[in-house]
């Protein structure tokens, strides 16, 4: 069985609820799904404060101390995530991005690697399309692989045929998500790769204190091909040998971290 965790960026449980319902019913159609509605409005997360606490000491220092951690662990509990979010001025609600600012760290650290996600988006008329892919990058930053998400249009008043849409644009979209479900971690594309190798050795160079450099040590990624055991064909060898001559230059070729360990696949 796999576990579903849905996201809901939404005051009202209206036609954002209304999608993900329709996903969550073709998704378990498909196989043999656990689904939980994570509502941000039931949740107490306050506004993130700049300190930068979590990136330079650990997310256990941040000085605020609400819900964060439930819904991490929501995530961390889930083979899946489906972020869900009406379209508001052309971006996501208030409370979505106030979560993707309060767990920006994860992208420093990623960890959801393995595991799914996609994007529904519910608007009036236009502008979905760049918020589902921003989410979806979000999503890929945190770990996870995406598959495609969907924009469903619900200007009110719908009617059947505007609902009979939504179905099937969710109901595609669950399929996509369901094949992402029951494949394991992906090759990283040449831009993931290129990501990995400049950060690495910008870290490499950080501050030893940071937690960072000392998370990069652990992971045993200063000497892994990417942050995962991976297949890498001649290409992307190629590529990531020639990002890292140009990242050793640009930051400059530092000691051997203390305490890494090489896990290159």
């Amino acid at each position: 069985m796999n576990r579903v965790t849905a996201i809901i960026g939404t005051q009202t449980k209206r036609h954002t609820y209304e999608a993900v319902q329709a996903f969550e019913k073709r998704l378990k159609e498909l196989g043999d799904i656990e689904f939980e509605y994570v509502f941000l409005s039931d949740y107490n997360l306050e506004f993130c404060r700049g300190c930068k606490l979590c990136f330079d000491k650990g997310e256990e220092f941040c000085p605020i101390k609400d819900d964060r951690g439930m819904v991490l662990e929501k995530m961390e509990q889930s083979d899946g995530v489906v972020f869900a979010t009406p379209n508001y001025a052309f971006h996501v609600s208030a409370r979505m991005k106030n979560l993707l600012d309060r767990i920006a760290f994860v992208y420093h650290r990623p960890r959801y690697f393995g595991r799914a996600c996609t994007a529904i988006v519910a608007q009036g008329q236009f502008g979905g399309g760049s918020i589902v892919k921003y989410l979806c990058t979000a999503g890929e930053n945190l770990g996870f692989h995406a598959s495609k998400g969907c924009v469903v249009n619900t200007l009110d008043p719908m009617n059947d045929k505007q609902r009979a849409q939504l179905v099937d644009k969710v109901g595609k979209a669950a399929t996509r998500f369901h094949k992402e479900l029951n494949r394991s971690a992906p090759s990283p594309s040449l831009m993931r790769l290129v990501i990995f190798r400049m950060a690495r050795n910008g870290i490499r160079n950080a501050d030893p204190e940071l937690k960072d450099h000392q998370y990069y040590g652990e992971m045993g990624w200063y000497e892994s091909d990417y942050y995962y055991p991976t297949s890498l064909g001649p290409l992307k060898r190629l590529v990531g040998g020639l990002v890292e001559v140009i990242a050793r230059r640009v930051y400059g070729v530092g000691p051997k971290p203390q305490g890494s360990r090489s896990t290159s696949a």
